[in-house]
């Protein structure tokens, strides 16, 4: 069931659309994440659901029920920003039972619920610790408690992440992932990020100019991005065109093996780095080695092919071959997928 529903929500901006007809679902106790570049429209949906922006056309309902005139603090959502926007002149505690001050909560309820969700988001005992001596990472958990503190039905995300180094960044994210999964909580996220997305969610939606471009499990956006637009967003650069008939694709790098049931005729060719193989020159399609990125324990090497545009190859770090070398090229039929040409 789904307990957050969009139909062909629009928003204008005097001239700028920045939502055109957006549908979307969220699945009770489901974590979605809607993804995309500045400028695509995430930001301002998340306000149309919270209340915040008022949706030219379309129906936002939750369970059920048209929001169309409920005021943000009836919808029953929870919202955290990416800055936080924690009181500094408040305690911990008096941060977390904001909420429940404001929804009438006695002094009982506000203490023992406060101190489980401090446990819970891993700051036991913290109720007293003054907000500018919080560490960033301790600031978005206070955030993420006071932002459960309501039992929200639902809960939306505005980069939470965003101002953390990533190495914090990654840590925190699979800790929400598991608290959200024990908690059952239904989740509304939006962020730039595409590992924070691909790691936090149930379904990723991607977004583009205020519309829906992509939307599935991650691993279906990722195995098979919907458009040349989300394959670059995603940080695939190996695409050209082709021609492709059976398992064959034409290209400018020559004939590529791809998996059989490929769309046939004209269209776009994706090569995963890990499908691109490094070998001897002499092997395959002739290139010369320009650039290596080390990335956490693999190595980026960029490609320029005698023929066709560059590449770019996955290697592990023992068989990475040195700037300015030549080397061969061969490409892997399993890490190969056929794009519409759009």
């Amino acid at each position: 069931m789904a307990l957050l529903r969009l139909e062909g929500v629009g928003v204008r901006f005097g001239g700028r659309t920045a939502l055109d007809g957006v549908d979307l679902e969220v699945p009770e106790h489901r974590t979605v994440c809607v993804l995309g570049p500045s400028g695509s429209g995430k930001s301002t949906l998340l306000r149309v659901v919270a209340g915040l922006q008022r949706a030219d056309r379309g129906r936002v309902l939750l369970a059920g029920a048209d929001q169309a005139g409920v005021p943000p603090h009836r919808r029953g959502v929870g919202l955290m920003f990416q800055d936080h926007q924690l009181f500094p002149q408040r305690d911990v505690a008096g941060n977390v039972a904001f909420g429940l001050r404001m929804r009438g909560a006695g002094r009982e309820e506000r203490d023992r619920r406060v101190g489980e969700l401090l446990e819970l988001v891993g700051l036991p005992g913290a109720q007293r610790r003054a907000v500018p001596t919080l560490s960033g990472g301790e600031q978005q958990r206070v955030a993420l408690a006071r932002a459960l503190a309501p039992q929200p039905k639902l809960l939306m995300l505005d980069e939470p992440l965003g101002q953390l180094d990533r190495g914090l960044r990654e840590r925190l994210v699979t800790e929400l992932r598991g608290l959200f999964g024990r908690l059952g909580t239904t989740v509304l996220a939006v962020t730039h990020d595409q590992g924070e997305a691909f790691a936090l969610a149930d379904r990723v939606v991607v977004m583009r100019d205020g519309r829906v471009a992509q939307s599935g499990t991650p691993l279906e956006v990722w195995g098979r991005p919907a458009s040349q637009f989300v394959a670059r967003f995603l940080g695939f650069d190996n695409l050209v065109d082709c021609t492709v008939s059976g398992t064959r694709a034409d290209t400018p790098w020559g004939a590529v093996e791809v998996p059989a049931g490929e769309p046939q005729g004209e269209g776009t060719l994706l090569v995963r780095p890990s499908g691109v193989r490094v070998g001897p020159e002499g092997e395959g399609l002739a290139a010369t080695v320009e650039a290596r990125t080390f990335r956490a324990g693999r190595v980026a090497v960029r490609l320029r092919p005698d023929t066709g545009p560059g590449l770019e190859a996955d290697c592990a770090l023992g068989e990475v071959p040195p700037e300015g070398a030549r080397v061969g090229l061969r490409f892997g039929a399993g890490e190969t997928v056929v794009l519409d040409r759009v």
